[in-house]
């Protein structure tokens, strides 16, 4: 399986981010992956991709962007993203 990246394009002070958040935590908990959070404000380039539209969900692989959903996304349209990637962890 190729390694999944999982990105949040935000900034310091985002509010709107804080609620993308408490969407992700749980389901990158549930299909046990990892997210890096990336301040768009440290780069020109991303402040002008993704300045108006942040927060931003990026998931890609090694060969591919499997999807990029724009704020506000909700819990089924992210949990549809992973699950196209990854078995979700096991319940014990």
């Amino acid at each position: 399986m190729n390694t999944v990246k999982v990105y949040l394009y935000s900034t310091l002070g985002c509010h709107l981010c804080e609620g993308a958040k408490a969407v992700l935590w749980p389901l990158l908990s549930h299909y046990q992956l990892s997210m890096q959070e990336v301040d768009i404000a440290d780069s020109d380039e991303l402040v002008e991709f993704y300045g108006t539209r942040i927060p931003v969900l990026h998931v890609e692989t090694a060969s591919e962007v499997v999807c990029e959903l724009n704020w506000p996304f909700t819990a089924q349209q992210v949990d549809a993203c992973f699950s196209a990637l990854v078995e979700p962890a096991a319940f014990m």
